[in-house]
Parts: C-alpha cells; sequence; structure tokens
C-alpha cells in the first residue's frame, strides 16, 4: 500500500493528498502516516510547499470527517434506541437508556474530545460518528476538526521534512505509536465492557 500512495501522491500532488487524507478518515486502516511524512518530503524535491500540503491535508481530513459525522447525524440516538430496544439489544445487554447516557455524556463532556481524538490514531476518525449522532453543532464541529486535523498534519508534515529521505523512519516511529494506541484502546475498551457486562448481570 505504501508505494501505491506514495506513487499516487507524486502523480497528483495537492489533490492526491486531499484525496488520500479523505479516503484514510473514512478508511482508518490507510495510514496518514505515510501521505503526511512522504508529503513532507517531497516538498524537498518538488515545486509543492509545506504550507500548501498542510493545507490540502487538512482539507481532506475535514472532507473525510464531515462524511463521517454525516452518517453519525443519520444514524440517531432515537435509532440507536429503537436498534437496542429489540433482539440485538437483548444480545448485547444494552438497553436504549444507555444510548441516551452516552449521548448525555457526549453533549455535555465528549466535545473536546473532538479536538483532542484528531491527534489519535483510528479514534481520529471514528470520533465524529458520536459528534454526529449527538446532533453537535456542524459550525463547532467543523472547528474543532479543522484545528485539531491542522495540528495533526503539521507535525507530521514538519516530521517529514526534516527527515527528507529518510521519513521512512519518522513513519517506522508512527507506527510504533499507532500500535502502543491500538493496544491501550483495546484493554480500554475490554476492562470497560467486562465491568458493564458484571454490573449488568447482577441486575
Amino acid at each position: 500500500m505504501q508505494e501505491w500512495i506514495v506513487n499516487f501522491m507524486n502523480q497528483f500532488g495537492y489533490l492526491g493528498i486531499t484525496f488520500l487524507i479523505a479516503l484514510e478518515n473514512i478508511f482508518p486502516p490507510i495510514p496518514s502516516e505515510v501521505i503526511l511524512t512522504f508529503g513532507g518530503f517531497m516538498t524537498t524535491y518538488t515545486e509543492l510547499t509545506t504550507l500548501g500540503v498542510i493545507i490540502s491535508s487538512t482539507i481532506g481530513s475535514l472532507i473525510g470527517a464531515c462524511i463521517l459525522y454525516g452518517a453519525g447525524n443519520i444514524l440517531s440516538a432515537e435509532r440507536m434506541g429503537k436498534i437496542l430496544d429489540g433482539k440485538i439489544g437483548q444480545i448485547l445487554h444494552f438497553k436504549k437508556e444507555d444510548v441516551y447516557k452516552a449521548y448525555d455524556w457526549f453533549n455535555s463532556k465528549g466535545r473536546s474530545t473532538v479536538f483532542i481524538c484528531r491527534c489519535i490514531p483510528i479514534v481520529r476518525s471514528l470520533i465524529s460518528i458520536p459528534a454526529g449522532m449527538a446532533k453537535m453543532k456542524f459550525g463547532f464541529f467543523f472547528l474543532l476538526t479543522a484545528l485539531g486535523s491542522f495540528i495533526w498534519n503539521t507535525i507530521l508534515v514538519y516530521l517529514g521534512v526534516a527527515a527528507s529521505s529518510s521519513w521512512e523512519k519518522i513513519v517506522a516511529g508512527t507506527d510504533l505509536y499507532t500500535k502502543v494506541t491500538v493496544v491501550v484502546l483495546g484493554l480500554i475498551v475490554l476492562i470497560v465492557g467486562f465491568l458493564y457486562l458484571k454490573k449488568r448481570l447482577k441486575k
């Protein structure tokens, strides 16, 4: 995949970066680290500028995030509640009240996570869905996503510029960061899920 990404970016420049980052937001397995660090390296031997790469990648982040926000907006808390009122809810031991609790939590405390999670692998894409489900004000969502994405993109692009032809070493480092993050998040999900089911079964 890395070779295809590099060839695509060499061929389409800014448009290629925007398209790939938008795609990466919708399909997290696509590595943004490769796109951004190589984009930084490209500024050292092509006519692409650092600011141009950052802006085009941020536009791509916004496009992908808005698509997922729209998907979450369609899959509202009410619809999720109706789904969990059926057999699926019984199997998973979830009730519609749980959805509303999560909805209320996001509205009261979860909004800042839209900004913070833009710097966390995998989660930075998925956070757009609960934001849409919670009917977060689109303008506020757009602003936080733009700021968070701009910071994340800037860091990786400049790392690519600094590393130059050794940009793949940066990718290796960020890949380790991604793996560690996924493991930590997986453990948190397992622990929270176990505690929740234990509490539910006791009731």
